[in-house]
């Protein structure tokens, strides 16, 4: 066996074992350009030590010379040379892999896809978006809005790339983050004797009245189902809030609805808040994802815009 075969004996096992990586072959081609080891370690950003052990290392792998050396610079060997054509083409693969790999997540990342439970997508959402807006002009995003089941549903099947429940607890097979708080006010029209009583209802008084009711599946109800262990009783059972306003504000009777939805209605009066004794009504707002996939690119913004809303 020759000295040279001893220095650089044949490479063996799989095709990543026998391929030098890329930032070798990167180094290779700044050596054969600048003439200089050391110039191209500078170029790259390495030191002179590590640049010269990555080109031994690329030799031994590779089992053969590719670099001479001298006090006046580098100089490629003819196996050098030739394995320094092959490596500008590995490059610019590389490359070409690198762009269309930036395309496709530019592609996912000019889009969002949101899911929010209806007090949360009729009432906080759009500031969000705005202001998300400012920071990603070029995302579109499609909001899907729905009971807090329904969120859940959309995002274990893919369909979402970030939620929003209202509920007392986090749908199985999300995690989350609490974005803000709310409460629930109990409101009739002005005309309802409600409305001209002293002091505040009681939880048997309330659970015994017919309620102006979200559906089930939402987080309004979940909250007033467990506040009133499960005795709440539906007057009429309605999917959106603002058709449980219009129907209160109508005087088909007592209602229970998120504070953020009655503003308007409380300070003109079409509706008046019913103070109630020993029930809790309040609830944290969520964001939720799947388990084990955080939320990325736009999604991880708009998360990022909701948390410090929130507080």
């Amino acid at each position: 066996m020759s000295a040279a075969e001893q220095e650089f004996p044949e490479p063996t096992g799989g095709l990543a074992r026998r391929v030098p990586e890329l930032g070798a072959l990167e180094l290779l081609l700044a050596v054969a350009r600048l003439g200089s080891l050391g110039r191209a370690a500078r170029e790259l950003g390495i030191t002179q030590p590590a640049a010269s052990s990555r080109i031994r290392s690329m030799e031994r792998q590779l089992g053969v010379a590719l670099v001479d050396r001298s006090p006046t610079g580098s100089r490629l060997t003819d196996a050098g040379a030739l394995v320094t054509d092959w490596a500008q083409r590995i490059v610019e693969a590389a490359e070409a892999f690198d762009a269309g790999a930036q395309a496709l997540r530019d592609r996912r990342d000019s889009r969002l896809r949101v899911a929010a439970s209806m007090t949360i997508a009729e009432y906080l959402l759009p500031g969000w978006l705005i202001a998300l807006r400012a920071q990603r002009p070029d995302t579109a995003v499609s909001l899907h809005a729905g009971n807090s089941a329904v969120v859940a549903e959309r995002l274990l099947a893919d369909e979402a790339d970030l939620g929003f429940v209202e509920g007392l607890s986090v749908p199985t097979g999300l995690d989350s983050a609490v974005i803000a708080h709310d409460r629930l006010i109990v409101v009739t029209a002005p005309g309802h004797p409600w409305a001209r009583r002293r002091r505040p209802l009681e939880a048997t008084e309330l659970a015994a009245t017919p309620l102006i009711l979200r559906e089930k599946g939402s987080g309004t109800r979940q909250v007033l189902d467990a506040a009133l262990g499960g005795l709440a009783r539906p007057l009429i059972e309605l999917s959106s809030t603002t058709a449980v306003k219009a129907s209160a504000v109508s005087g088909a009777g007592p209602a229970v609805l998120s504070e953020l939805a009655l503003g308007e209605e409380l300070s003109a009066r079409r509706l008046v808040s019913i103070p109630v004794a020993d029930v809790r009504l309040s609830r944290a707002l969520r964001a939720v994802w799947p388990v084990g996939h955080r939320p990325t690119g736009p999604a991880r913004d708009l998360l990022s815009l909701t948390v410090a809303s929130g507080g």
